[in-house]
């Protein structure tokens, strides 16, 4: 039985006016700001700006520069946010200074912030989970970082498990250390995991609530104190953010919130010198902070992320369905979006090609299914395409045009859902394959197809690129999978017919594999490996040997 109905059959309630974008329905819109809030949503406009500020040892604090952001749906300026410049980082630096090497807590000391922390998520997550305050932010983050209402809501609610996840004793138990016996009485190893101390997050714009959330709480569990930057696009999500926490209890000293430009940014890394930086975005970045910081880093860049498809064709408008969103979701802009498809010869004659453009044809403006590309512009994006069309054997599947009757500013991109058709040989060419696997941050993907007997071209493929995120084998087939799995190592990979691409980071390990600086976000066994070191004290008190001699020397 057909479980989605096709572009025509489509109803046309589905489709909200432009004056909706940003309520999840005509029923439901918040009149007053949550209380902790210094803004209201509906309220910002070129004609109305929000303004955010910087926090530097506890005090909320402008700088003498405002950076202004435009409207990405028209491109009108309607937040101001005030902008550190390189003469203005002293503060900053002193503050991150303050905060020792072994932490503001540890196992061994200021053991009842693990308790603090634990009643802060707590509170967190409740106001979370309040309609209103829900609200407040999904509304938020599509003003700055136009996508649904439904993903907005989605990555609220992530950030509201994961805020539950770590409520009362389980921060404590992220600490948990063990014991060895030793070689003789009074001798015991004792392992704990130990804070960095002072420490920066540096984070992107796709998610602007859920990953620097995740992270800065990561940070602040294991006893250090993070200096925090947010893409200044999006950063007034986050300054929200950080005001609910200090109203359920956050001490406002425990983190420093910084907004400036990536050279001041890059300045401030320098002189304060965090023991450790997470940085989330490019691969371009990620590896020239890398080698500023001499490797005190870890890094969860931007994937090319593939999805094979296997032998086993079955639930096609399911797995079409799951193909759309992985690669047209947020307009393609995450970390683990559906970069190329590989489908097996079966899949070729099934009707998934025509019902994944029936998706993606219904795509709009109107309810932000489609929207701005914040990172990537229409005219590069189709420089981008055209040169994969002079490639012998391709052909544009859908899209390939940019989006009509809109107000999006150049500076950003609209392009319309697409996808490009490449021959699996000449992908594998060397003059071809950087071209073919170069991420586009927007609804664009690689789609191609295989014969039984070429799985280890593909598997060729997904070995030589070089970003390792994400990954979906979609098949029930046992040892299909056991084959893709065994010769592949993307550090988030689904596998099964349910397999997807892009998913929940709250519920399970989300981050890269096979690069010793890979990050992890969301687990206990991401935070305690991202924010915390090994240290081991063995302790020997004796008693001593009575009547001993001392021993000669060796």
């Amino acid at each position: 039985m057909h479980r989605f109905i096709c572009c025509g059959e489509i109803r046309a309630g589905a489709r909200r006016l432009a004056s909706n974008w940003f309520s999840p329905s005509s029923s439901f819109t918040s009149l007053h700001s949550p209380p902790f809030a210094t803004i209201a949503v509906e309220e910002i406009s070129g004609s109305h700006p929000a303004e955010v500020y910087n926090l530097v040892q506890g005090d909320w604090k402008a700088s003498a520069n405002w950076n202004w952001v435009p409207d990405p749906l028209n491109g009108e300026p309607f937040i101001k946010v005030a902008n550190v410049q390189e003469a203005e980082i002293k503060p900053f630096v002193e503050s991150l200074s303050k905060c020792p090497k072994y932490g503001l807590h540890n196992p061994l000391r200021g053991q009842e912030r693990y308790l603090l922390l634990g009643d802060v998520s707590a509170k967190a997550a409740h106001m979370l989970a309040q309609p209103e305050v829900s609200d407040f932010f999904s509304r938020l983050i599509q003003r700055v970082s136009p996508k649904s209402y439904k993903q907005a809501l989605g990555e609220v609610h992530v950030t509201q498990k994961f805020l539950e996840n770590f409520s009362g004793d389980q921060v404590r138990f992220l600490a948990r250390s063990f014991a060895v016996p030793g070689n003789h009485l009074g001798q015991q190893s004792h392992g704990y995991r130990w804070p960095y101390g002072p420490v920066a997050i540096i984070t992107p714009f796709n998610f602007p609530l859920e990953i620097p959330l995740l992270q800065l709480m990561g940070a602040l569990y294991m006893g250090n104190k993070p200096t925090l930057k947010v893409d200044s696009k999006v950063s007034i999500v986050m300054e929200q953010m950080l005001r609910l926490l200090h109203y359920c209890g956050l001490p406002e000293e425990d983190v420093d919130f910084i907004n400036s430009d990536g050279v001041t940014m890059n300045k401030f890394l320098l002189e304060a010198k965090p023991r450790m930086t997470l940085f989330t975005g490019s691969s371009r970045v990620a590896e020239k902070l890398a080698a500023d910081l001499k490797g005190r880093i870890r890094l969860e860049d931007a994937g090319f992320d593939w999805k094979i498809l296997g032998p086993d064709v079955q639930e096609v408008d399911y797995v079409a369905w799951v193909c759309d969103q992985d690669a047209h979701a947020c307009s393609g802009q995450k970390c683990s979006a559906q970069s190329i498809l590989f489908m097996h010869e079966n899949w070729v004659s099934s009707e998934l090609i025509p019902k994944m453009l029936c998706l993606a044809k219904r795509r709009k403006l109107e309810d932000l299914t489609i929207g701005p590309v914040l990172t990537v512009t229409t005219e590069s994006m189709l420089e981008h395409i055209d040169k994969l069309l002079n490639i012998p054997g391709s052909k544009l599947l859908f899209g390939g045009e940019p989006l009509e009757n809109h107000s999006i500013p150049k500076i950003y991109g609209a392009l319309k859902p697409t996808a490009v058709f490449i021959p699996l040989t000449e992908i594998l060419k060397s003059n071809n394959f950087d071209l073919v696997t170069k991420e586009i941050f927007g609804p664009f993907q690689i789609i191609t197809d295989y014969k039984h007997d070429q799985l280890s071209m593909v598997l060729e493929a997904c070995e030589r690129m070089h970003a390792h995120l994400t990954a979906a084998v979609v098949s029930n087939d046992p040892l299909f999978l056991q084959e893709v799995l065994g010769k592949s190592v993307n550090g988030t990979t689904y596998a099964g017919i349910r397999a997807r691409t892009t998913g929940a980071p709250q519920n399970h390990w989300f981050g890269p594999a096979g690069d010793p600086r890979g990050a992890g976000i969301g687990t206990p066994e991401a935070i305690k490996l991202v924010w915390s070191c090994h240290r081991e004290i063995i302790y020997d008190i004796g008693p001593l040997p009575q009547h001993g001699e001392i021993p000669s020397a060796t």
